[in-house]
């Protein structure tokens, strides 16, 4: 098997003349922690949208596992392992965390829509569930109701509802966006702790934890790679400072 997971070639998109992804070459090495970087309207959303099938390439392709998945809609390349969080994985804020998880357990076992079914039946699930609350640190929340959980705990059940379609790649979008420093770093913390034989692939700000966790960086700009390589490289790229600029610039200087 391929030591490249995901990779694509090319990979273009145009909105009425204006070219948000343009000619980008990405390739994510299996097991490894991937960010995608870069200053604001640099194309990290569109690129993730199309890698994730929410967006139509104008040319290019994406392959997964060596397969051509630029045509796939997203449930196919959901059932194939490639699933984004924070997006897609939103939680449903009146239900409990447990039945969270049990619901994207159903997902992953092509039942969701069985809402006849039995509550006996719906906890057979749940010693898998209690496992992923186990993984993400949510045991002691698994009765409360996901509206009265703290923001970043909700954050980790939505890992853990991931964490449930047993994704082979998981795309992580801004994991830590909003929130405080000791959401920040139980949140990156348990980031590290679920790669463990798995692939993730994240667009993220904050350059403390893409400094901390990644083990390669691709960095956009206007819809091209400007860069790519460790955070060591990536940071003492000249090319990458004139990109970020003034604060921005000083933010990547100071995750060292």
């Amino acid at each position: 098997m391929s030591s490249v997971i995901l990779e694509t070639r090319n990979l273009t998109k145009e909105f009425k003349g204006f070219t948000a992804v343009n000619g980008v070459n990405l390739q994510v090495q299996r097991g490894h922690i991937h960010a995608l970087i870069g200053p604001n309207g640099a194309g990290k959303t569109t690129c993730f949208n199309l890698l994730t099938k929410f967006l139509v390439p104008t040319s290019g392709q994406i392959l997964f596992n060596g397969n051509d998945i630029t045509a796939a809609k997203p449930a196919q390349i959901a059932r194939m392992g490639v699933i984004r969080s924070f997006q897609i994985s939103a939680v449903f804020p009146h239900l409990t965390v447990l039945q969270n998880v049990r619901i994207g357990l159903q997902r992953q076992l092509g039942t969701s829509f069985n809402f006849w079914q039995s509550e006996r039946s719906l906890s057979q699930l749940n010693e898998r569930a209690m496992q992923l609350l186990a993984e993400v640190d949510l045991t002691e929340f698994a009765d409360t109701v996901t509206v009265d959980m703290p923001y970043g705990r909700k954050r980790a059940l939505e890992i853990a509802t991931t964490l449930a379609m047993e994704p082979e790649l998981m795309l992580l979008d801004e994991p830590t966006q909003g929130m405080g420093h000791e959401d920040v770093h139980r949140v990156t913390e348990l980031i590290k702790k679920v790669s463990a034989g798995r692939t993730i692939l994240m667009v993220e700000h904050n350059m403390k934890v893409v400094s901390g966790i990644c083990d390669k960086i691709s960095v956009l700009q206007r819809g091209a790679m400007l860069a790519e390589g460790s955070y060591a490289e990536v940071s003492s790229n000249a090319l990458v400072m004139e990109a970020y600029m003034g604060s921005e610039a000083a933010v990547l200087e100071g995750a060292h």
